[in-house]
């Protein structure tokens, strides 16, 4: 049986996952999905909410407009 993108185990037809469907949707089962972030994704979040907070103004301005550099492909250089 094929697996969900958080490991739950999904009918492998169509038909089997529409009546599963249809089933979560009346009520029969219970939907088993945990839409929750993982532990990085929180941590990951946090670190760049902290690491904002620690940067001066004149650093972000710095970050922002080394970001903001001509961009150097092929379709740039053509068009200029």
């Amino acid at each position: 049986m094929p697996k969900g993108p958080n490991g739950q185990k999904r009918p492998a037809d169509a038909i089997g996952l529409a009546v599963m469907i249809g089933k979560i949707a009346t009520g029969e089962i219970d939907d088993t999905s945990d839409t929750t972030k993982n532990a990085a994704a929180k941590l990951g979040s946090l670190g760049g909410k902290k690491r904002a907070a620690n940067m001066t103004p004149e650093r972000r301005q710095a970050m922002s407009s080394a970001r903001t550099l001509q961009c150097v492909c092929p379709c740039a250089a053509s068009s200029a």
